[in-house]
């Protein structure tokens, strides 16, 4: 099943969506948000599932036009955002564009950062900065909501843990990076609010792209209208989100609505362009000495998405364009 938060108050109202993302239906009184049917997931998903089967037959009152413009983050807000750096390749390249080493370990311990779920961007909503020199970027990647997790879990118990799967671009501000990494005390004013796709589906909406707890599909990147990068999110991931999970949980459950993302999608098959600027800048380091393509400026526009292998919009689109704080 598909499921999305219309905008409402600070935790959005829950419809469930059909296939095709044309059409959607409340899902009150089964559960009047997303976090609200987590909480309780053992009795409300097969409920929603009942209903998703009737919208997609056909035979569901109360259905109306779904739109992403009017959707909120799946999870608007939520308990709990951790985001790895799965794509071990990525990291690899950007730290030899700036001259520096990779730990052995990096291929054996995932990267991860806590980051702001106070409040996330829905689908549409604006990428608002004050200021175009903190380097404005995006970061396309596919992320999966948990349930309660409890603490130790291992891979392959918390990949039973992963209850949906939707995109995020985690935007970044470059240029605000280094500063705060050199406190040694990780990200904070360079990470602000991530934005999600309008719809978040439930692992077998995807089929046989689902496997091993990875999404094996393109991740299609766009700016400015012309295509940035197709990178397949099933390639080159080092850690699946099972040992994402797992790593998460190693000391401390994880409460159900937890958000763990993938980190930028990355192949070492340069070809398939990239998913986010700082890795084309750093492939132009690399082969011309120095970065050409510019971070984004106000007015700038990303779009991200996934489609199945006949073309169709598995998850809607991440469309947002760069605007002006104040």
């Amino acid at each position: 099943m598909k499921l999305a938060s219309l905008k409402r108050g600070r935790d959005g109202a829950l419809v469930v969506v059909s296939r095709d993302l044309k059409r959607c239906v409340h899902a009150e009184p089964i559960a009047s948000t997303l976090q609200q049917a987590l909480d309780h997931w053992p009795e409300s998903a097969p409920r929603l599932a009942r209903i998703s089967d009737l919208l997609n037959d056909g035979a569901v009152a109360g259905e109306m036009a779904f739109d992403p413009k009017n959707c909120a983050a799946p999870l608007p807000r939520a308990y709990q955002w951790a985001d790895g750096s799965a794509y071990v390749t990525h990291v690899e390249l950007v730290r030899k564009a700036r001259g520096a080493d990779m730990p052995p370990s990096y291929w054996t311990d995932p990267l991860m950062y806590q980051g702001g779920s106070d409040g996330f961007l829905g689908p549409r909503d604006p990428i608002v900065c004050a200021d175009e020199s903190w380097g404005i970027d995006f970061e396309g990647e596919v992320a999966i909501v948990a349930d309660d997790v409890p603490m130790g879990c291992p891979a392959d118990a918390a990949a039973e843990r992963i209850k949906l799967v939707m995109l995020v671009n985690d935007v970044s501000l470059r240029n605000l990076i280094p500063a705060e990494l050199a406190k040694n005390f990780g990200f904070f004013q360079s990470k602000p609010a991530s934005a999600f796709s309008p719809v978040a589906a439930t692992p077998d909406e995807l089929g046989d792209a689902w496997r091993e707890s990875k999404l094996h599909l393109p991740l299609r990147v766009a700016l400015n209208g012309r295509e940035f990068g197709r990178p397949n999110a099933g390639i080159d991931m080092t850690f699946s989100f099972a040992q994402l999970i797992a790593h998460a949980a190693k000391t401390r459950s994880l409460g159900a609505g937890s958000i763990i993302g993938s980190g930028t999608v990355s192949n070492s098959d340069r070809s398939a362009g990239s998913a986010c600027i700082a890795e084309r800048r750093s492939l132009e380091t690399i082969e011309h000495g120095k970065p050409i393509t510019p971070f984004m400026r106000f007015g700038d526009k990303v779009r991200i998405e996934m489609t199945d292998g006949e073309g169709r919009s598995i998850f809607g689109a991440i469309e947002q364009e760069v605007a002006r704080h104040g």
